[in-house]
């Protein structure tokens, strides 16, 4: 993944701040109604306690990045891709994640998986370890955008995670949204889910494809780490 000097334009800090909480407000808002509608009933304790899980530490990031790196704020929420596969395999992720808390909203409705409790909190647990690993990608990658794009400038960046793997905030995103299901009480939640797999292993090779048409010293990066996300496997 490129990184790069981060000084560049970007909206005021009061702005900026504005914009991220209209985000951070309107996902919270989608996540609720996209899990509560369906399961009929606020009475679904491992909802709440996933929603606390994924969104106290996203807040704690979004307060962060504003004080110290405002400029990779700003690239966290752009959401135009530049490539046309890249728009496309997006919107099936966001299908995936759509699907995956209806139907566990259902399951709690109708009843339909027994989950114990300790196992929805280990769950919760990975999706901790993921978010970690998520913040850590963005304290050495100041360019870590949601889009793929070189921007000019850039270089690789080799250290941290990237020594170990070539997309470690796939990894990520893939730890915290295959334990959702899971985290929410809901066996039949893993259906929806695990096409992400095959979403984000088209969306690391496609990434590839531009990184190594346009940042140089991508060849020789991708020679010396040989993994894409599991290291000994892809």
């Amino acid at each position: 993944m490129p990184t790069s000097n981060p000084e560049r334009l970007v909206p005021g800090r009061g702005r900026l701040l504005r914009m991220a909480a209209l985000r951070f407000g309107a996902g919270l808002i989608a996540l609720l109604l996209l899990i509560f509608l369906p399961a009929g009933t606020t009475r679904y304790w491992q909802a709440w306690v996933y929603l606390a899980t994924l969104f106290v530490p996203m807040c704690l990031e979004l307060v962060y990045l504003l004080r110290h790196d405002p400029a990779l704020l700003e690239r966290r929420m752009r959401g135009k891709e530049r490539e046309r596969e890249q728009g496309v395999l997006i919107r099936l992720g966001s299908l995936c994640y759509v699907l995956v808390y209806v139907v566990a909203g259902l399951d709690r409705r109708f009843a339909w998986s027994e989950i114990p409790a300790a196992m929805v909190l280990a769950a919760d647990l990975v999706i901790l370890a993921g978010y970690a690993l998520f913040a850590r990608v963005l304290a050495v990658n100041s360019f870590a955008s949601r889009v793929v794009a070189v921007e000019p400038g850039q270089r690789v960046v080799s250290t941290g995670p990237y020594a170990v793997v070539r997309h470690p905030m796939y990894v990520a995103i893939l730890a915290m949204f295959e334990a959702a299901p899971v985290a929410l009480g809901s066996w039949w939640a893993l259906l929806p889910a695990l096409p992400l797999w095959a979403i984000i292993g088209a969306r690391a090779r496609q990434e590839e494809q531009v990184l190594l048409r346009e940042l140089p010293d991508y060849a020789a990066y991708v020679r010396r780490t040989r993994y894409r996300l599991i290291p000994g496997v892809w």
